[in-house]
């Protein structure tokens, strides 16, 4: 195991963990989304870290320091002047970049305190997917054995299954091999070995899973049929005896 990568990755794991924890009670209805972006990106700086998402290509560059994708929107919705109202689905997607290293995780939630059942169950079952498939994890495990388990308690959560998003391996890059998908079969894809740091990523929807890029943000991709939609996110790490989540916060 690279351990000074491991090192690095703890560390800004739970720079990310903490942020997030705070990013949570941060958040108001009469908040817009820009004020919100303005918010994270001063916390990461503050924090020691670096904004991931100014480090994209120049044809890749994302308009914001974090992900805001309320009600149909899936996910890497576009920070706009959108006002959050007691009751909307907010999903929050973040990179952070510390010590050459990348770590990613993602929440969803309700604004306010008040919300649908619906909605609520649905990011209980999605959260509950997650670490079903977290508990997946151990040198020699599959990534089929990730994608069956996430996948089973969706469906069984009788959720829509996103299948054109997935996980993905992180270190030196946002987005390395292997993929991770949240569907699949045991004991089929590449072998988990110690010292691999995946991020396992469910999304879910409340209708069917159907979604599209809207073109006037050219990132933020959206339910065809309006339904809303969830996504959750921990960066992981394959130790010797199983994980570690390395962006849980203290």
């Amino acid at each position: 195991m690279d351990e000074q990568k491991i090192s690095a990755m703890r560390e800004g794991g739970k720079i990310l963990g903490n942020l997030l924890r705070d990013l949570k009670e941060y958040v108001q209805p009469g908040m817009n989304e820009l004020e919100i972006d303005a918010w994270v990106r001063k916390e990461i700086v503050k924090r020691g870290a670096g904004v991931a998402y100014d480090m994209l290509p120049k044809e890749e560059e994302f308009p914001g320091a974090i992900c805001i994708s309320v009600n149909d929107e899936l996910v890497h919705g576009v920070p706009t002047d959108y006002v959050l109202e007691e009751g909307d689905k907010v999903s929050f997607d973040l990179d952070i970049f510390y010590k050459g290293y990348f770590t990613d995780s993602a929440f969803t939630m309700i604004v306010g305190k008040k919300g649908s059942p619906a909605v609520k169950k649905m990011i209980s079952v999605t959260e509950s997917a997650m670490w079903e498939g977290i508990e997946q994890v151990k040198p020699g495990a599959h990534i089929g054995d990730i994608g069956a388990a996430v996948e089973k308690v969706l469906r069984a959560g009788k959720l829509g299954v996103i299948e054109n998003y997935v996980g993905h391996g992180i270190g030196k890059g946002m987005h390395e091999d292997p993929e991770v998908p949240n569907y699949g079969k045991k004991g089929h894809g590449y072998k988990l070995k110690v010292g691999d740091v995946i991020c396992i990523e469910p999304m879910s929807c409340l209708g069917k899973p159907k979604n599209y890029v809207d073109k006037e943000s050219g990132w933020t991709a959206k339910m065809r049929d309006g339904s809303i939609a969830c996504h959750c996110e921990h960066t992981v790490l394959v130790t010797e005896d199983g994980y570690e989540v390395l962006t849980l916060p203290d």
